[in-house]
């Protein structure tokens, strides 16, 4: 399998002589070439027919040009139509897809990595991401091309490098959330005029973001294009879900955001930030005496204290909410559903509600449903909209009180074999008798998309160990609900760190 927990992502390097190098740098280095996109675009016109469309988006990342090149030139190996979405977010990309009717769309990418990453995600024809099994499919494929002895002529190769199509992805975007900012006015609030200062990471909603805001009362100052790069100490990838900060401590920030920010009275929302692709965004909220990150859960939390009528709410393993009882103090009749890691397996549980619906990571991720231009509605994770949201909720008068959070602490074990860790062999085995014999009975399971996912849980406490999909980590995932005591939790975490450490990482 050469696909992560959210596509391919890695180093950009220059191509390699081979398309078995160019495979082989991406398992053994996490390294992405221009010739290892041609193989993708390749392998993915395989499982399309001929003159099917795909379309390509991609954010600002220098090496990208090369890889859109490249992708291009595999799609049209197999005769695809390749469509250029051009310069946008994650979620423009998504709408493009169905707003062009593409069977296929691809946003080269790396989320909130490092710009010298690159990488892509895949979606269907109806804007849900790549499941495993495709993903195993498609890499399957790309093995067995690479182990053909075949070669193309540079000059053919240079004139299949062009799109048949060209649409503005990133045009498309900003007339939806214009859209969406109405509709989610009508069913919660139009948002209180405030101001806040708005980091979208230098992504594609660094130029137009703000002036959207702005028109509909939000004074939203941009402060990302002052950014060297992109992701470059900015944005909601260089933030934590549980970051906090005296005012002293946020003025000496390396964080472009959060060195900007100034005293504001405790409770006030004073800035927003989104990742590079633009799918996911934190807030930052004042304190008593600073500001901490509002993160996806508590993000999720205004909404549906503003809500009514029937929700269905899926939240990840990391998330809070999936702990916490008092969901039932809310107005909306509540549906819940704990999932994988990822946003593709929040709207795999959502896919097929029949009301209103929220999915929830604490890393700033929200998957809500949005109006598709084909009639009906979507689900997407769109940093903009969530942001959006948000404000609406907010804006909502005489709601329930907020949820009262409990303990959370995530440990990642680096340089491990991943290989050694499956979730259930002799190691999971042991992991599990050694929790039990400090917390108690505990149920074991497992997670669709989570392969190697183990997770131990009891009343109020839970325990997930799975590893990265991307790097050579194994993260252990501590949650336990207010009013429970965490000594002992804390203490066997601990000691299933240094177990794995010593089982796990090869000196």
């Amino acid at each position: 399998m050469l696909f992560g927990t959210d596509g391919i992502r890695g180093k950009i390097v220059p191509s390699p002589g081979c398309d078995e190098d160019a495979i082989r740098d991406l398992q053994e280095n996490r390294a992405v070439s221009p010739r290892l996109m041609r193989l993708v675009g390749e392998a993915l016109s395989r499982i399309l027919n001929p003159s099917d469309k795909i379309i390509i988006g991609w954010d600002e990342r220098p090496g990208n040009t090369k890889l859109v090149q490249h992708l291009t030139q595999g799609l049209h190996l197999n005769d695809c139509k390749v469509i250029h979405a051009g310069n946008c977010a994650t979620p423009g990309l998504h709408n493009a897809i169905l707003e062009t009717g593409s069977n296929l769309g691809c946003m080269i990418t790396a989320s909130h990595n490092p710009v010298t990453d690159s990488g892509i995600k895949v979606f269907d024809h109806e804007g849900y991401k790549t499941g495993p099994s495709l993903e195993a499919e498609i890499s399957e494929i790309m093995i067995q091309l690479a182990a053909e002895d075949r070669e193309w002529d540079e000059d053919y190769l240079e004139e299949i490098s062009t799109p048949d199509f060209s649409f503005n992805a990133n045009l498309a975007h900003q007339e939806l959330l214009i859209v969406r900012l109405a509709e989610l006015s009508s069913i919660f609030a139009p948002p209180d005029s405030n101001s806040l200062l708005l980091d979208c990471s230098k992504g594609a909603g660094t130029s137009w973001l703000s002036s959207i805001l702005t028109e509909f009362g939000v004074i939203a100052e941009e402060i990302s294009h002052e950014a060297q790069a992109l992701n470059q100490n900015c944005g909601a990838g260089e933030l934590s879900p549980t970051d906090s900060w005296t005012w002293a401590e946020a003025a000496n920030s390396n964080h472009l955001l959060i060195g900007k920010l100034t005293p504001r009275p405790a409770g006030e929302v004073i800035a927003a930030a989104l990742d590079g692709d633009g799918d996911r965004c934190l807030f930052i909220v004042s304190t008593q005496d600073g500001c901490e990150v509002l993160d996806g859960d508590g993000m999720a939390d205004h909404i549906l204290r503003a809500a009514n009528g029937k929700w269905h709410l899926a939240a990840s393993i990391e998330s809070d909410l999936s702990l916490v009882s008092s969901l039932s103090r809310l107005n909306a009749d509540l549906q819940f559903t704990q999932t994988a890691v990822g946003d593709r397996w929040l709207s795999l549980a959502l896919r097929d509600s029949e009301c209103s619906v929220i999915g929830v990571e604490d890393s700033g991720h929200l998957v809500m449903s949005a109006p598709n231009p084909n009639g009906g509605r979507c689900l997407v994770g769109d940093g903009a909209a969530s942001l959006i949201a948000v404000l609406c909720a907010m804006a909502v008068r005489d709601k329930p009180q907020p949820f009262e959070k409990g303990f959370k602490q995530r440990i990642s074990i680096k340089d491990t074999n991943r290989s050694l860790w499956t979730g259930d062999n002799l190691l999971a085995d042991e992991v599990e008798k050694m929790t039990c014999e400090t917390l108690g009975p505990m149920k074991r399971s497992r997670l669709n998309g989570e392969p190697n996912l183990m997770l131990l849980e009891t009343d109020g406490i839970s325990i997930g160990i799975r590893n990265s999909g991307t790097q050579a980590k194994t993260n252990v995932s501590l949650r336990i609900a207010p009013g429970i005591d965490s000594t002992n939790s804390v203490k066997i975490t601990q000691q299933i760190v240094q177990y794995l450490t010593a089982a796990l990482v090869e000196n």
